[in-house]
C-alpha cells in the first residue's frame, strides 16, 4: 500500500523550487503544556494554504503527454483541489475539481481562480468523489485520487523528508488523518528511513472513518455529520483502511469544540490562521488526547484554508461555534 522511500526522495527533487519548503517552529507553549518538546510543521504556510499541492504536483508532472492534453478530474473537500488547480495552471493541464455543497468558499473560490472548472452540485464529499470518478471515465481524463496511488503519496511524503532533514532527533510526529493520503506518504519515508518513530493519526471525533475502522479491525462507514475539519471528512476506502494499518501506531479523536480552541489558541500564540483540518494535531497535544508521547515531537499543521467569518468567530470566541 505505500510507495517505496526512494519515491518520496524522488519527489523531494521533483518539488524542489516549486513548493515551499515550509518552516519547522519550535512551540515552547505548547510544549509546557504537553509537557515534551514540540516543534510544529507550518504547512499552513504552503502554496495554496495546505500540503497538498505536494502530491498533486508530484502526479501531474509525471504524466504523459497524452495524459496532460486529456486533462485531469479530482474529488476534493477543497485543498485537494486547490494543489491539483494550482499544479495544473502551472504545467498547462485543464482541471474539473468536484467538491461538495458544503467546502468552504475560500476554497472554492480560490480553486476557480486558479483557472480550473468547480462543480459543487454534490451535498457531501462521498458523492462528489463518486461523481468525479463517473466524468473522468466518461470523458477519458485521469482521475487524481486525493488519498491514494503512490505518485500522489511520495508528494505528500516530503513533508516527512523536511522533518527529518531539520529535526533529526524526532521521535514522534503527530499527523491528521483524513482518507490516508498524508499518513501514507509520511509513513513510506519513516518507515524505512526512521522506523523508530512513533506516528500518531489525529481525527474530529466527527471525522472518525480511519479510527473506527482500526479499532472494529475492518472498514466501516460512518455519520458524516457538519465538522470544523472539513478536509477529513467523509469514509475511506479499503485502500485507504489499508494504509491506515501500515502507517499507524496510534490514532486518536478530538472534539469539536477542542478544534476550535486549538484554532483559537495558533492564532494567539503563533499568529497563525489555521483550518480545522490542520489543528486538529494541536487539539490533541492541547488536551492531553495522545498520552504516548516520545520527544522531541512534530505537529504538522497540515492547512490554513478556512472563511474568514468563521476563523474570526473562533478567535474571538470559540463557544460561538458549535
Amino acid at each position: 500500500m505505500l510507495p517505496p522511500a526512494a519515491a518520496v526522495l524522488a519527489a523531494g527533487h521533483r518539488l524542489r523550487g516549486v513548493v515551499e519548503r515550509t518552516p519547522l517552529v519550535p512551540s515552547p507553549a505548547l510544549s509546557l503544556r504537553a509537557n515534551t518538546d514540540v516543534h510544529l510543521k507550518c504547512e499552513c504556510r504552503q502554496r495554496t494554504g495546505s500540503f497538498k499541492i505536494r502530491g498533486a504536483y508530484n502526479v501531474l508532472a509525471t504524466m504523459s503527454i497524452d495524459e496532460k492534453a486529456r486533462g485531469v478530474v479530482a474529488s476534493s473537500a477543497g485543498n485537494h483541489g486547490l494543489g491539483l488547480a494550482w499544479a495544473a495552471r502551472h504545467l498547462g493541464i485543464r482541471a474539473t475539481i468536484f467538491v461538495p455543497a458544503t467546502a468552504p468558499s475560500v476554497k472554492r473560490e480560490g480553486i476557480v481562480a486558479l483557472g480550473a472548472v468547480i462543480d459543487a452540485s454534490q451535498p457531501d464529499y462521498d458523492a462528489a468523489h463518486r461523481v468525479a470518478e463517473e466524468f473522468a471515465r466518461a470523458h477519458e481524463m485521469v482521475f487524481v485520487n486525493p488519498c491514494a496511488g503512490d505518485l500522489l503519496l511520495a508528494g505528500q511524503g516530503t513533508v516527512a523528508l523536511e522533518i527529518l532533514e531539520e529535526l533529526p532527533s524526532v521521535e514522534t510526529i503527530v499527523v491528521p488523518v483524513g482518507g490516508g493520503g498524508l499518513i501514507g506518504g509520511v509513513a513510506s519515508l519513516v518507515r524505512v528511513v526512521a522506523p523508530h518513530v512513533r506516528l500518531i493519526g489525529v481525527q474530529s471525533v466527527k471525522t472518525n472513518a480511519m479510527a473506527a475502522s482500526l479499532a472494529a479491525g475492518q472498514r466501516v462507514d460512518v455519520p458524516v455529520p457538519p465538522t470544523l475539519a472539513d478536509g477529513l471528512a467523509g469514509q475511506i476506502d479499503d485502500e485507504g483502511f489499508a494504509i491506515g494499518r501500515a502507517s499507524l501506531d496510534e490514532i486518536v479523536t478530538v472534539t469539536e469544540h477542542e478544534i476550535a480552541e486549538a484554532i483559537a489558541w495558533l492564532s494567539h500564540e503563533h499568529d497563525m490562521r489555521v483550518e480545522g483540518s490542520g489543528a486538529v494535531g494541536v487539539a490533541a497535544l492541547l488536551h492531553q488526547r495522545a498520552p504516548s508521547l516520545v520527544s522531541p515531537v512534530a505537529v504538522v499543521v497540515s492547512g490554513g484554508n478556512i472563511d474568514d467569518a468563521r476563523w474570526r468567530a473562533i478567535v474571538d470566541g470559540p463557544g460561538a461555534i458549535d
